[in-house]
């Protein structure tokens, strides 16, 4: 629970600071569901969570340039949290009928997401490669499910697999690879403090799962046409 270390303060202020931020507490649980379908942010409850955490570090919410702080980042929630609105079937619905089988590969999709424990952004590269099965994406496609899943309270190793088992239910290829590289905020700004790190998270479905032939395809596409 957050205490309020200004020895200053009276019991009764205290009080009062550990309610608020079991407010906040409250509030950002709400917004960090990501199992949600219908949803839509919630501008009035971020601008009140926002409110509370700006006085509970001590800050003057009416000072000039924090006054318009809690409504630009409920702005900006909507924005960068918009992927809880998303289907992904709708993204995945429209297709191509193809007679080739060879893989298709997407590299270097830049994303940016939102790590769930700290609420700090990480961000990268995705790449995303299939083998077609009589279906191709158009490859727009590949970079908007990328964003359907980046954009929401996440975890990488768990968006790596979203991304592969949209693509695989959906389009039912006859296989399916995904690889994020990303660097963590949480990692860089604090905590261990090691900017320029990297988390490498890599998901396989069907004809990719234990061929290493295969594998190694993908990688020597999205490693040796780098510029």
């Amino acid at each position: 629970m957050y205490d309020c270390v200004c020895y200053t303060c009276s019991y009764s202020d205290r009080i009062k600071y550990h309610k608020r931020f079991e407010i906040l507490q409250s509030v950002y649980a709400d917004l960090s569901t990501t199992e949600r379908s219908d949803i839509m942010i919630d501008k009035d409850k971020v601008k009140t969570a926002v409110n509370l955490l700006l006085e509970a570090i001590g800050e003057d919410t009416t000072r000039e340039g924090l006054i318009d702080t809690p409504d630009r980042i409920s702005r900006m929630y909507e924005e960068i949290f918009g992927g809880l609105d998303m289907d992904p079937k709708e993204i995945l619905a429209k297709r191509f009928t193809v007679k080739d089988s060879e893989m298709v590969v997407e590299r270097d999709i830049t994303f940016y997401s939102m790590c769930e424990h700290h609420l700090l952004p990480f961000y990268g590269k995705a790449h995303v490669a299939y083998v077609p099965d009589g279906e191709v994406l158009g490859l727009s496609k590949l970079a908007r499910i990328v964003e359907v899943y980046a954009r929401r309270p996440q975890l990488q190793e768990r968006m790596t697999n979203q991304i592969a088992d949209a693509i695989f239910k959906e389009l039912k290829p006859k296989g399916v690879m995904v690889m994020l590289e990303a660097e963590h905020m949480c990692m860089t700004m604090r905590g261990i403090k090691k900017p320029g790190s990297s988390t490498v998270t890599v998901a396989t479905r069907g004809s990719f799962v234990d061929n290493e032939s295969l594998q190694s395809t993908f990688y020597g596409r999205v490693r040796n046409f780098r510029l």
